[in-house]
């Protein structure tokens, strides 16, 4: 079992790059800390740091070790947070997609702390097939997920207004091929749209810019590099609508849809339904969203 306290004074260490400021910043004496590295290092049974006078540097195991670490010492923290609040206090542990966190993170989190002060919003942003997995395995309590329109399951789903888009200052010319296209990273729903729709409409095309993060796309985009697939709240000033006449089919068959990880709690579920109203103006349950047993208990209470 690794020992917190060793954890500590090792993330310590690599963040302060040597065992004096360590030592200061978890009010320990240098040769304190250095035996408590030493006590790791035997722990795992090898050396996780490679000593230069009064610097040091991980190694290639403690590269890999101090991941883990600060995700050991992060939940640490949130459980002894958790525990020590009353009881109507607690923690939402929030998945959302990129294009949402750019745009809506701040009214969400201003609402939600309106109505519930005491929670605690972890929020976890990026590709829904990434959000998706983090839910299956637990690691979210409830996700915003990108996903095809109609799919069974979900607290609530809202359709999708996708443009395609290019950049507002620099012409690019739609109608030679292969058509330039900026797109994130593979499993992300819009570049397999956009692939797709091309093909099926008999347009070659190529991959002119590829990012794993929005604002890579938005700054492809905004320089004139190709053009993509947005939601309709996620477009720039500096960015433009194609229409649908240029030839770029209008795509329609994606929604975005809250979810529950199977294991949610009554009082998760509740929380959901409250975000509900807080992820769409109108509030609306998509039709012919199944809830699951959990999920009519949260509509009831």
């Amino acid at each position: 079992m690794l020992d917190i306290e060793l954890l500590r004074s090792f993330v310590s260490v690599v963040d302060a790059g040597g065992f004096t400021r360590a030592g200061e910043r978890v009010h320990r004496t240098q040769s304190t800390v250095s035996q408590q590295i030493k006590r790791l290092e035997e722990t795992v049974g090898r050396p996780l740091l490679m000593r230069n006078g009064k610097q040091a540097t991980p190694t290639e195991e403690g590269e890999r070790l101090l991941s883990y670490a600060r995700r050991i010492l992060m939940l640490e923290a949130e459980a002894r947070d958790v525990v020590s609040r009353p009881e109507n206090d607690g923690v939402l542990r929030l998945g959302i997609p990129e294009d949402f966190a750019a745009n809506r993170l701040t009214e969400l989190v201003s609402n939600l702390s309106r109505v519930r002060p005491g929670l605690r919003l972890n929020v976890r942003s990026g590709l829904s097939v990434l959000l998706s997995d983090l839910l299956e395995r637990g690691e979210l309590d409830v996700a915003l997920l990108k996903r095809e329109a109609g799919a069974p399951g979900g607290i609530a789903a809202w359709p999708e207004n996708l443009h395609w888009v290019t950049s507002r200052r620099h012409n690019i010319d739609l109608d030679t091929d292969p058509v330039p296209l900026v797109v994130g990273d593979q499993g992300c729903l819009y570049r397999n749209r956009m692939i797709h729709a091309l093909e099926t409409a008999g347009r070659p095309w190529r991959i002119a810019f590829w990012s794993p993060n929005l604002s890579g796309i938005h700054a492809a985009l905004s320089a004139g590099l190709g053009l993509s697939l947005l939601p309709e709240g996620a477009i720039l000033p500096q960015q433009k609508v194609v229409e649908p006449a240029r030839g770029f089919p209008t795509i329609t068959n994606t929604e975005t849809a809250l979810l529950a990880a199977a294991n949610a709690t009554p009082e998760i579920l509740r929380l959901a339904e409250m975000l509900v109203e807080f992820c769409d103006p109108r509030g609306k349950r998509a039709a012919g969203a199944p809830q699951s047993g959990k999920q009519r208990l949260a509509a009831k209470a």
